[in-house]
């Protein structure tokens, strides 16, 4: 699988205890109003890992204690020229407890149970991955932030 060059580096991570998924509501900013994990970009002389913590701590002020990388996603937009490399990471343990920041309401879903039609469009195509401890890498070019154009998905 071909990727193009990222030229933002991003973490993504989701709480998995099965059947909990812990999922936030973005408040503002890229992605408002969406129901996601946990992530976003990775600071200066950080490594991926510990992005994803300070990410956790910043969005709903939990520690991950435990976790696994899942998958590498790289999202393209079609008017931008940034390249997204989103890794992605399952959570099984951590501290603290959730709580509401100012970017992020966090709530609890079951596994059967998750806001489909108030999430990223692409979350249901690499889902089932995440959700079955497989390791995946893909890609996904948008049209705009609700239309994917064209999408590629395969286990690592």
């Amino acid at each position: 699988m071909k990727h193009a060059k990222p030229t933002k580096i991003m973490t993504l991570g989701i709480v998995y205890q099965h059947p909990k998924i812990l999922l936030g509501l973005k408040k503002f900013g890229f992605g408002k109003g969406r129901w996601n994990g946990f992530g976003g970009k990775i600071e200066a002389g950080e490594t991926i890992e510990q992005g994803l913590v300070r990410e956790f701590q910043e969005e709903c002020e939990i520690t991950p204690t435990k976790f696994d990388k899942r998958g590498v996603i790289y999202f393209e937009f079609e008017d931008d020229p940034d390249v997204l490399e989103v890794n992605i990471f399952a959570v099984s343990e951590y501290q603290g407890e959730p709580n509401e920041t100012e970017e992020m309401k966090p709530d609890w879903f079951h596994i059967d149970e998750l806001p489909w039609k108030n999430m990223w469009p692409d979350d249901p195509l690499w889902f089932p991955l995440f959700r079955d401890g497989k390791k995946f890498e893909g890609n996904v070019f948008f049209k705009d932030q609700n239309t994917i154009i064209r999408y590629e998905f395969q286990e690592a």
